[in-house]
């Protein structure tokens, strides 16, 4: 099956494995800072989320850059591209929040500490590999 592929497409589809291990060790970082923060309520859910955050932003800069997006796209800016890939974790950071917000505080659903684990595995990631692909490493 991959022999029938465009080498276009065998190499989106090589960035999207790799993006997704990647994207997974860094999920799993954001949940392992999240989760007994939010879960213990040693802050509020929305500080908790902002501290994964911060530790997945720094781990994906380096392991997307290096390894998930290797060869595609000019590196020849990296300003650019630092400040692109910050961008685009704002944007991850402001769905986490969206997510953390709807899904556990009490002016919206009221929701247990993990709800917005659900969408930030499934829907943030999703979104940041296509900008990323799209405009980040490109």
């Amino acid at each position: 099956m991959l022999s029938t592929l465009s080498p276009e497409r065998r190499t989106m589809l090589g960035q999207l494995i790799r993006f997704g291990m990647v994207g997974g060790f860094v999920t799993g970082l954001y949940a392992l800072v999240y989760s007994p923060l939010a879960k213990f309520q040693l802050t509020s859910p929305q500080v908790a989320n902002f501290c994964g955050y911060l530790a997945a932003m720094v781990t994906g800069y380096v392991l997307h850059s290096r390894w998930s997006f290797r060869g595609h796209g000019s590196r020849d800016n990296v300003r650019r591209t630092t400040s692109r890939f910050f961008l685009v974790s704002l944007v991850s950071l402001g769905l986490n929040a969206l997510f953390v917000f709807i899904l556990t505080d009490s002016m919206a659903l009221g929701g247990p500490w993990w709800w917005p684990l659900i969408p930030i595995l499934f829907v943030t990631p999703a979104v940041t590999f296509v900008l990323n692909r799209q405009w980040v490493f490109r």
